[in-house]
């Protein structure tokens, strides 16, 4: 009988890792077929568009400037920053994220106006959080408008990919009808521009982020897992980069005023194909909240004893 128990024991480990593997990750599904949104636009090397936002010792062009790899190690992290500012418009990055032990890395690719209005600023958000477990990094997205930073609109999903391997496509619209949040094409938010959210709808002009940085204090399970740099650097690769709008005219701007110039340069604002979803992305949406969303502030009646409005708003 110990004979079977210990070969039993033997057959059924390898199974039992392969289970808690699957666990660990998060069940993995396949997506549907949708749209690709990031093939209406053209793909641009990295330094046409960016420009070294900080760290830029750890920031290194490869490919003639196609390319680009991020770092955080001891001493700094790094960024890019666009060169325009936008009123609107489609923002794209094909990113492989460092691979191993990333507790308290976060990988961020986003919108912000801070350094123009530092008291009153708008976002959108794109987090990649490092975890403590080889490959299970978390995708967290926020935005705020008007300074509102002391309402954190947090979602937050598992990936239906390991996004250390091979490059993956992120990438966010943001027009005046509503903010779309993609993976590989896959829309797993929308935030309809509506009366409810109004007052904190991201409305002046920003620019687009890519970043590395150090966020210890709470990205890996509240800081719980700070950044362990014996691991260092911690590298993120960055391709085929897309940025598509109305650019910030510098000198006496005031207001959008950009037109279709033609049938290949459309315009992410207020052409029809961007004022809502098809109903192969709704299907994309409705299978990325189902699936992979595990955390969503308007269901979080512990921190918010009154849910912000609009997520009540129909």
């Amino acid at each position: 009988m110990a004979f079977f128990q210990d070969k039993l024991f033997i057959l059924s480990f390898p199974i039992f890792c392969m289970i808690s593997e699957v666990f660990a990750l998060g069940a993995v599904y396949t997506p549907p077929n949708v749209e690709r949104l990031t093939d209406r636009f053209s793909r641009v090397p990295v330094n046409e568009r960016y420009t070294v936002a900080f760290g830029g010792s750890n920031v290194h062009m490869t490919n003639n400037g196609t390319n680009a790899n991020l770092s955080l190690n001891k001493s700094s992290g790094s960024g890019l920053m666009s060169k325009n500012k936008y009123h609107y418009g489609f923002f794209s990055a094909a990113m492989k994220l460092p691979a191993g032990f990333t507790s308290g890395v976060v990988v961020a690719f986003y919108l912000s106006n801070s350094d123009v209005f530092p008291h009153n600023h708008d976002e959108i958000d794109i987090e990649l959080l490092g975890h403590e477990r080889r490959k299970d990094w978390v995708l967290q997205t926020n935005i705020y408008g008007n300074g509102s930073v002391k309402t954190g609109r947090e979602e937050k999903f598992y990936l239906w990919f390991d996004p250390t391997t091979s490059f993956h496509e992120y990438s966010i619209l943001w027009n005046n009808h509503h903010i779309v949040f993609l993976v590989d094409n896959v829309p797993v938010r929308e935030v309809m521009h509506n009366t409810a959210i109004s007052s904190v709808y991201p409305s002046k002009p920003m620019s687009a982020y890519t970043t590395i940085w150090d966020g210890s204090e709470w990205a890996t399970r509240g800081g719980k897992y700070p950044v362990d740099y014996k691991y260092a650097p911690f590298v993120v690769s960055l391709r085929g980069t897309e940025v598509e709008g109305c650019i910030l005219n510098k000198k006496n701007d005031v207001g959008p005023s950009c037109t279709r110039s033609s049938l290949l340069s459309l315009d992410p604002v207020d052409g029809e194909e961007f004022a809502k979803l098809s109903s192969q992305q709704t299907t994309g949406l409705q299978w990325a909240r189902g699936k992979h969303m595990f955390y969503s502030y308007c269901k979080d009646a512990s921190r918010y004893k009154v849910l912000p409005p609009e997520c009540n708003a129909k």
